[in-house]
Order: C-alpha cells, then sequence, then structure tokens
C-alpha cells in the first residue's frame, strides 16, 4: 500500500509530538513485533463529539499519512487528520497519572477527561 511520508513541506499542515511523547511510543513499541507503529485516529463519540484513539497498529491503509517527530513515526488517516491538523501529542505524567494529551488547535471545546472535543 502506499503511504506518504508527510512534511510540514508536503501538507497545509501537520501533527507533532513532544520529546516525552516520543519517548514513551519509543517505549511502547519496543516490546511489539517490527514493523508495528504506532496510530492516532478520531472517532466520533466520545462527551464533546470526538474522541481521539490511539493503538500500536500492524497494517496501513491507502489513506493514512506518516508524521515523523523526533525519529518516532506516528500513523493518521486522512479523515482523522482533518480534525487533528497542527496538533501536537504529549505525555504527561502528573498526580492525576500518567496520559497521553493532544493539544488541538482546531477544538473549540473539550470535555473535562481531555479526551474527547469538538470543532
Amino acid at each position: 500500500m502506499d503511504t506518504t511520508l508527510a512534511t510540514v513541506d508536503t501538507l497545509p499542515g501537520f501533527f507533532g509530538l513532544s520529546e516525552s511523547a516520543a519517548k514513551r511510543i519509543r517505549s511502547m513499541l519496543s516490546g511489539e513485533p517490527d514493523g508495528s507503529f504506532f496510530r492516532v485516529a478520531v472517532n466520533g463519540g466520545g462527551c464533546s463529539g470526538f474522541q481521539y484513539e490511539f493503538s500500536i497498529d500492524t497494517a496501513r491503509q491507502d489513506d493514512d499519512r506518516v508524521f515523523v517527530s523526533h525519529d518516532v513515526e506516528v500513523v493518521i488517516d486522512e479523515m482523522s487528520l482533518e480534525l487533528v491538523d497542527k496538533a501536537e501529542l504529549d505525555y504527561v505524567q502528573d498526580l492525576m497519572g500518567s496520559y497521553f494529551s493532544v493539544s488541538n488547535p482546531n477544538a473549540t471545546a473539550s470535555c473535562g477527561c481531555g479526551t474527547s472535543f469538538s470543532v
């Protein structure tokens, strides 16, 4: 399948990772089979309309776009990319626990738990 390696130069927007998120993803992938990658998707649902989904995957689709930050690949399908264009994924460790957090300039509102948003 043809996937496109996307950079800021080749798409109107981009998807970025903090160093903390990249480190956590590298750690997660270290125990996975060769060819595994980190996928970010947006699904309908959640208390604000859309929700983020993070997963380890091994199968790329025709509409997948690949973003590289801190030497880590993140794969996002085109439909999801429209909703997370110019966003950045971070990995937070605080008193509430450890979790991925998305700073999404396209979101007009988000829920209290931070896993869903609206545009």
